[in-house]
C-alpha cells in the first residue's frame, strides 16, 4: 500500500509529498551537536505533527500519557495508547528511512523528547533555524 492508495483527506496526501525530505522531527529543536539533536514534540488534543523523516537512529520518550494515530508514507494508520516514561529505539541502516506523522486523538496533551543520532550511515537532513530552541518566540 502507497499513501496514493489510502483514503486520507487530500491536503495529508498532499502534506506527504511536500515534506518527505522533512528534517524536523519534533516541535523545537533544544539541543545538538556533532553527533546528535534533541528535540521535544507538543501535541494538544486534536493536534497533529508536521510530515518528517527519520534517517538514522533514534529514539523517543513520552513525558505524558495520552493516545495518538501515526500516519505513515506506506499507507499504514497505526493507533496507540502512551504512558508517561514510555521509550522506543529505531535503527535505519544507509539508505533506510521513515516518513511519518503523529495526531493527538486523545483529551490530554502529548510531550515527547526525542534523540536522533545524526552521526548515523545517512546524511542528517538540514532543519531550518527557526525550529532551534532560541528562534522560538
Amino acid at each position: 500500500m502507497t499513501i496514493s492508495d489510502t483514503d486520507w483527506p487530500a491536503e495529508l496526501v498532499a502534506e506527504f509529498k511536500a515534506n518527505s525530505q522533512n528534517g524536523c522531527v519534533g516541535n523545537v529543536l533544544v539541543s545538538e551537536t556533532d553527533d546528535l539533536r534533541i528535540w521535544h514534540l507538543r501535541l494538544a488534543p486534536g493536534a497533529r505533527s508536521n510530515v518528517h523523516r527519520h534517517v538514522n537512529d533514534y529514539f523517543w520518550s513520552s513525558m505524558t500519557a495520552g493516545r495518538a494515530r501515526s500516519y505513515f508514507e506506506d499507507g499504514r494508520v497505526v493507533e496507540g495508547d502512551y504512558f508517561a516514561g514510555q521509550t522506543r529505539h529505531f535503527s535505519y541502516g544507509r539508505g533506510e528511512s521513515m516518513c511519518h506523522c503523529v495526531e493527538n486523538i486523545g483529551e490530554t496533551e502529548l510531550l515527547f523528547a526525542t534523540v536522533e543520532f545524526i552521526n548515523g550511515p545517512n546524511a542528517p537532513l538540514p532543519v531550518p533555524d527557526s525550529v532551534r530552541l532560541g528562534a522560538v518566540a
